[in-house]
């Protein structure tokens, strides 16, 4: 299976590889480079080797701050996308990891930042240390040249009085630590996938800390607080030739290594690092914008039941791919809030439309606008589309499809394609069968999708296609007053709960017996099997595709892909 996993997502492996790769080599190198190098002798002195865990993971936190914003540049990976369509099946279905990566990315930066934190807590402690000791030992001895001048100084604490609590909150590299912290600690928290799902304003808002998060990493380290010897001063007194003298010196003082060590700061770099994803991202924002400012014509508004809205709407030039999706913003609700949808059209439509549940306050506010508002339509802007998995459908010969719940909005938009497909007799259609899963907790969310399955199910009859498309309709929440209606209707030629021919099947698949049938009818296939759904089905998916791909080239293969939200 690790075989089948590294062929499947070779080019996901690689980056991984190399940010995990570089990341060690930064580590590793600058943790020997301030725990060896002469110019760190004296500093080493007063700290040992908290410096060198410090810095090291100073570096680091640099490295990744530079990578964090590039996964969420949508318009600059659906650029990527697009530029890459020849390696359609590896490269461009990597790119749908690209949040993912942005949390492996977030959560490496979390660790490095307590690592970098608690190193420096250990600093300060002995900073304050050797600046009270009175020992005549060398940190005692560095701790006072301060007193000699201004550019010999290689504490930064000058006074016994001062505590820990005092540096961390007035000089800039405190006061900006515990800020990008507070900052870190808060978007961490509150992007998890419980306060996404239920309380998005909350994680959308925090989330623009990134802000703060990246204005105090410019600033943190200007201060130059951490020090070490001048490469002039290195060369007239090399510590490892004088530093014995700095603990015994003579009065009458007249040998080379009289002359007192010289310190210099250690300039700031984080904005080398970053500079260039943040113009980035400034771009990318300012992109949006304009996006957004484009007009959008609310066509038709229908409400379907269960408290689900249908929005179609046009937009001049705008093209789209199934399985695609925008993100939507509605000035009168919030003037900030982007929400991503996923489009329920076919690019053959002269239309494109979303299908919105009552999922949270701003979902449920553009219900409730929209419904007393019949007359004046709100405002409605766009921006997008945005190519995720399922536009690569029709590259496979056979495609499983599996929805859960509204999941099952990318999926409308492929099934209306090839229904347009066929009535257009479309030679480019590679696919050859579809198999359609949708997983349901209640019979209302079938209501909207019904029409199309049964116009679908028709067309298919109508031009002898009846067998291109095989559906299961699976209900994982039921009553008994549910239970009682099918059985009491068993014989009836269409089904009791959504009125179509396939019946529905009451409880969860057995996604083995499954794969194995799709396995055995098409034992020569690349199948493609595509979810949107929660993450512990796309665990057991991801399972199925390992375990019912054959090793021999030949022979079925199951490439996994999984919309990201």
């Amino acid at each position: 299976t690790m075989g089948n996993w590294l062929v499947n997502h070779w080019f996901s492996a690689a980056v991984l590889a190399a940010w995990l790769g570089i990341n060690i080599f930064l580590f590793t190198y600058y943790f020997l480079f301030f725990d060896q190098d002469a110019r760190y002798f004296y500093t080493r002195a007063i700290l040992g080797s908290a410096l060198a865990w410090a810095r090291a993971s100073a570096k680091c936190l640099n490295f990744n701050s530079m990578l964090i914003l590039l996964p969420v540049c949508r318009n600059l990976l659906s650029f990527l996308r697009g530029t890459c369509s020849c390696c359609r099946r590896t490269l461009r279905k990597q790119l749908d990891h690209n949040l993912t990566f942005h949390k492996l990315v977030a959560y490496t930066l979390a660790l490095l930042t307590a690592v970098h934190t608690i190193a420096h807590l250990f600093n300060l402690e002995r900073y304050n240390h050797s600046q009270q000791a009175t020992d005549g030992s060398l940190p005692a001895v560095l701790s006072k040249m301060h007193l000699q001048g201004s550019n010999k100084w290689l504490n930064p604490i000058h006074s016994n009085e001062t505590t820990v609590e005092y540096v961390a909150f007035t000089t800039i590299p405190g006061l900006t630590g515990v800020i990008i912290t507070l900052a870190l600690i808060l978007m961490v928290t509150s992007s998890t996938e419980f306060i996404r799902r239920n309380y998005f304003e909350v994680f959308w808002y925090t989330h623009h800390l990134f802000i703060i998060y990246f204005a105090g990493l410019v600033i943190h380290g200007i201060a130059g607080l951490v020090r070490g010897q001048t490469e002039e001063s290195i060369e007239e007194v090399h510590p490892h030739r004088c530093a014995h003298y700095l603990t015994h010196q003579e009065e009458d003082c007249r040998h080379d290594c009289c002359k007192d060590p010289e310190f210099g700061s250690i300039p700031a770099e984080s904005w080398k690092w970053v500079l260039a994803p943040v113009l980035l991202y400034i771009f990318e924002r300012i992109l949006r914008i304009w996006r957004a400012w484009q007009k959008v014509v609310v066509t038709k508004v229908v409400m379907h039941p269960a408290r689900v809205l249908e929005l179609q709407m046009q937009k001049k030039g705008f093209r789209m791919e199934v399985g695609q999706y925008i993100f939507v913003n509605c000035p009168a609700i919030s003037l900030l809030e982007w929400h991503p949808f996923t489009l329920t059209s076919a690019p053959e439509e002269d239309f494109f439309s979303i299908h919105i549940r009552a999922a949270g306050d701003w979902t449920e506010r553009l219900i409730d606008t929209f419904q007393q508002q019949k007359l004046d339509m709100p405002r409605i802007e766009v921006d997008g589309p945005f190519g995720t998995a399922s536009e690569d459908v029709f590259q496979y010969e056979v495609a499983m499809l599996v929805g859960a719940g509204i999941g099952v909005t990318p999926f409308a938009s492929i099934l209306k394609s090839i229904w347009y497909k066929f009535q257009q007799d479309d030679q480019a259609l590679k696919t050859k069968k579809i198999y359609f899963y949708w997983l349901c907790r209640d019979t209302g969310a079938f209501a909207w999708f019904n029409d199309l399955l049964a116009s679908l199910e028709q067309k298919m009859a109508e031009s002898g296609k009846a067998d291109f498309l095989t559906y299961r309709l699976f209900l994982t929440g039921w009553d008994n007053s549910i239970a009682n209606n099918v059985a009491l209707r068993f014989d009836t030629a269409t089904d009791t709960v959504t009125g179509l021919r396939h019946k529905t099947i009451f409880g969860r698949p057995m996604w083995n017996s499954e794969f194995a049938a799709v396995a055995a009818a098409h034992p020569r296939s690349v199948v493609g099997v595509f979810l949107c759904g929660p993450g512990a089905l796309a665990k057991s998916l991801q399972k199925s595709c390992h375990q019912h791909s054959s090793l021999d080239p030949r022979k079925v293969k199951f490439y996994f892909n999984k919309e990201n939200f």
